[in-house]
């Protein structure tokens, strides 16, 4: 059954009960994943009016000594900005009320990326910034837009778990799997359409 929640004047965005039809994967060394396809409803809609609003920019990083662009665009919401879509505060909302009595903490900030095409990606990594560096966390992810492949592997190397993920699919990582598993979006060579990644994390974990 449909959460009954309406976003915007004439446009549905909703959410189903993240309970329904969540599996939970062990993935070994303390490390877990959930996995709910098709939690939100409308993804079509809330793609648009993210993909037109959110101010997204290009990052440059260091890598290999040099500086590289990063193939993907980005936009990052701390605790306590306001967000770009009254769809995502609703989902940090429901994720928070999920997650928290496991987690002891909410879901804080709010990360979003723009794959435009299938040569934007994103390299083996885990999220290891702040706190994940040293203590179990949760890391849910919302996928919108064009289905695209979603790799997990023990960190170090080791046979790789995939995953295709499609518009409005949930993805939780939770436990050590910041610091004992990476994940990645690798390069499609497939014509593929752009996705928005919103990625939702605890205070202190990047």
């Amino acid at each position: 059954m449909l959460q009954d929640t309406l976003f915007s004047a004439g446009e549905e965005v909703l959410l189903r009960p993240v309970s329904e039809g969540l599996a939970r994967t062990a993935l070994g060394q303390g490390a877990w994943l959930d996995f709910r396809p098709g939690w939100v409803g409308g993804a079509g809609e809330l793609f648009t009016r993210l993909e037109n609003t959110v101010p997204w920019r290009s990052e440059r990083r260091a890598m290999y000594e040099r500086v590289v662009d990063v193939p993907r665009l980005a936009c990052f919401y701390d605790a306590g900005v306001s967000l770009p879509d009254p769809a995502v505060e609703e989902m940090r909302g429901a994720l928070s009320a999920h997650y928290g009595p496991e987690l002891g903490e909410p879901l804080e900030t709010v990360g979003l990326c723009l794959y435009r095409d299938g040569n934007d990606s994103v390299a083996w990594h885990g999220d290891r910034i702040g706190r994940s560096a040293h203590a179990d966390t949760v890391v849910a992810i919302v996928s919108l837009g064009a289905t695209r492949r979603f790799l997990l592997r023990p960190r170090g190397g080791g046979p790789a778990r995939r995953l295709e993920v499609s518009a409005g699919d949930l993805l939780v990582m939770g436990g050590s799997c910041q610091r004992t598993w990476e994940h990645a979006i690798p390069k499609s060579r497939r014509p593929t359409g752009p996705r928005i990644s919103i990625q939702f994390r605890p205070h202190d974990v990047r």
